[in-house]
């Protein structure tokens, strides 16, 4: 585990703070250039997946999932990111995760070394679109009825190659104040693949700024602007908390309400700064 220093973790809520309208030349140019080597790094990638090994094969689904840790492995360090981990990193089966920010992949691929499964609108953001599509994410369609069913075969092969799968079943992220009602149209698909899961609490701390409205994405926040402001950032922390990996027996509305609770009680941990408090 690693230690961390005090620092102030803020949460506020949407009225009360906004992102800043200008950025010190400094801070402005730290971001330009993060988001230049970011551009390079998938821009790179996707020519390489163009021309490389057999299209969804085990060793495909590898070579992504450890492009993608390698890359956030040094987004980590670029962002100069502080993390403290508590429990056991999984290396096998599906996680269960709150999700407050595009960060929150980042992160955890970073330490988790994962593949993801996406709401479908994330293929057409611009950066992370290409960047999640390289790693090989499973998109879902949550607007269409009976679209988790198919994803099945998909999240089967992952997890056939060894690879861990991260689920985010609040099925939007939040500002960070409690974690949301899960889903439960996902875990029928749980519940069928029959594989360990465990669940992950994960928060952010911010020197000098707020966690809600700076790194949290978010209600009206933009894109452009948001990401800008965060690669601007001197220094940030992260928590990542996981719960042990087992089988979950139930229904799928038993087996939402039990990770739920498990994913609430990892973000409240002692380990873990409270919403609102310091550190």
């Amino acid at each position: 585990m690693r230690d961390l220093p005090l620092i102030a973790h803020p949460h506020v809520d949407a009225e009360s703070a906004s992102l800043p309208l200008s950025l010190r030349p400094v801070d402005a140019l730290r971001g330009i250039t993060r988001f230049a080597v970011l551009l390079a790094a998938i821009g790179w990638a996707r020519l390489k997946f163009r021309f490389s090994g057999i299209p969804g094969s085990a060793s495909e689904v590898r070579e992504r999932v450890d492009w993608l840790h390698r890359l956030c492995a040094k987004l980590v360090r670029l962002l100069s990111i502080r993390a403290e981990i508590v429990g056991e990193v999984p290396v096998s089966g599906l996680i269960v995760a709150n999700h407050l920010s595009y960060l929150d992949i980042i992160v955890l691929s970073a330490f988790a070394r994962t593949a993801f499964v996406s709401k479908l609108e994330v293929a057409s953001w611009p950066v992370f679109g290409p960047c999640a599509t390289n790693a090989g994410t499973i998109y879902v369609d949550r607007e269409r009825r009976g679209a988790v069913a198919p994803v099945v075969e998909q999240m089967q092969a992952k997890l056939d190659a060894g690879v861990p799968l991260v689920l985010f079943p609040e099925g939007t992220s939040s500002g960070g104040e409690t974690v949301l009602p899960f889903k439960p149209s996902l875990f029928a698909v749980v519940a069928e693949l029959n594989r360990p899961v465990a669940a992950c609490g994960l928060d952010y701390g911010l020197p000098d700024g707020s966690v809600a409205e700076e790194v949290c994405y978010w209600g009206d926040h933009t894109l452009a602007p948001h990401l800008l402001n965060l690669l601007s950032k001197p220094t940030m922390s992260v928590w990542l908390a996981f719960g042990p990996s087992r089988a979950r027996p139930g229904d799928r509305k038993t087996i939402a309400r039990e990770l739920h609770a498990e994913v609430s009680a990892l973000r409240t941990t002692p380990a873990l700064p409270p919403p609102g408090s310091a550190r």
